[in-house]
């Protein structure tokens, strides 16, 4: 069986105490709400299962929008998009009650928030082709691009900077102030029409769906531009370097407070060459489909990066995720060998199943490691003792 975490490793995240600092505007009014709800769950539900659950109402729900209009343009029945809003509300409010529950029940874990940062990462993906496909983004191929994408690398900005300090840093418009917004696109689109984002606004030559690109480029610069000051200013390390070279840690070598940029400039870079070099219009015919397979490879590389900082490790920069996208550019390179369509959703399926076969491995170590389960805190699975494990190794 492949060993995904160290036993250095497993010890320090076993270490790892939760550093955040800041809230955002309407953190403080939803918090009534999140601690009203908690109280409605079970106290036998364990944290874990509350935030698979709203992820997988998330994911769901996307898919049955992205089922009626995969290539983002054609209009879905207007159900879809009201169902994509409710579904982003249960899977916000059930990530934010998570951690609640963990108190509650007195079973906070390092593992709960790594879970809660994995799912985060998946949800990202989703969250943001839902987005531009209820916005008929499809219709202009580059937005929908750099929204999804600009997305994706502000979640792994984020936890790039909590690597480099120690401390994930909320803004006054952080992810609940910005999933309030996509709440209300999709509204907006299950009751007027995703025909709304096309209207060409008098006096300005453009329509609604350009003007928002243009306004989430305000909030994103500025969180782009402060998550890079802190970067650049240093790490907690020794020398200025990132968690993974903080005073307590037996290393000589500094890590790169620069360096995680590397994984993910890979795949952002290779996700826009593709698309540009395709002779069959890949992305542009199946924009969805292209981007929730480049999305779980940065989902990917992003939980890599939260393993790292909780770890106080390095991160590596090639991953085994990345042989996705290489299919798509190997191919392309020798003259599309295989139907680039065909080979994309070869691509999908395998970063799909990459990604849930680490983050099952990493979880199944963690729990084994921690005397725990992931889904389940009314019992804990049974110590075997020494004496046992010497006998049976005796028996082979």
């Amino acid at each position: 069986m492949t060993d995904f975490l160290t036993q250095t490793q497993l010890k320090r995240l076993k270490e790892h105490k939760y550093s955040a600092q800041g809230q955002s505007i309407l953190e403080p009014q939803m918090q009534k709400f999140w601690r009203w709800l908690v109280e409605q769950i079970p106290e036998t539900w364990a944290p874990n299962t509350i935030t698979s659950v709203g992820l997988f109402i998330n994911i769901v729900t996307t898919l049955f929008l992205v089922l009626f209009s995969s290539d983002a343009k054609t209009e879905a029945p207007r159900i879809c998009y009201l169902l994509c809003g409710i579904g982003l509300f249960l899977y916000q409010s059930l990530d934010a009650i998570d951690g609640k529950q963990a108190r509650r029940t007195g079973n906070s874990t390092p593992l709960g928030e790594l879970f809660d940062h994995g799912c985060d990462s998946v949800s990202t993906v989703f969250v943001t082709v839902g987005l531009t496909t209820a916005m008929k983004m499809g219709e202009e191929p580059s937005y929908m691009m750099f929204e999804v994408l600009a997305g994706l690398y502000l979640f792994y900005q984020a936890h790039w900077q909590t690597y480099v300090t120690g401390t994930l840093i909320f803004n006054r418009f952080d992810v609940t102030e910005s999933q309030f917004g996509i709440i209300g696109v999709y509204f907006i689109s299950a009751i007027i029409g995703p025909g709304f984002w096309d209207t060409v606004v008098p006096g300005v030559g453009m329509t609604l769906r350009a003007l928002a690109v243009i306004g989430s480029l305000i909030p994103a610069l500025f969180h782009c531009k402060e998550n890079l000051k802190i970067i650049f200013s240093g790490g907690i390390g020794k020398n200025k370097s990132t968690i993974a070279n903080c005073e307590e840690q037996e290393s000589d070598r500094d890590t790169s407070t620069i360096f995680p940029v590397v994984p993910i400039g890979i795949v952002l870079g290779l996700a826009v060459m593709i698309a540009t070099k395709s002779t069959s219009n890949l992305f542009q015919d199946h924009p969805c489909l292209y981007l929730i397979s480049f999305g779980m490879v940065t989902a990917k590389v992003t939980n890599r990066l939260v393993i790292a900082h909780m770890t106080k490790s390095e991160m590596a920069m090639l991953d085994s995720s990345l042989v996705g996208p290489a299919m798509l550019f190997f191919n392309q390179y020798f003259n599309v060998l295989v139907p680039e369509y065909l080979l994309l959703w070869i691509c999908c399926i395998y970063c799909t199943i990459d990604i849930v076969w680490y983050s099952r491995g990493v979880c199944q170590e963690i729990c084994d490691f921690l005397g725990i389960y992931c889904f389940n805190i009314t019992s804990k699975p049974e110590k075997v003792r020494p004496t046992t494990r010497a006998s049976s190794k005796a028996n082979k």
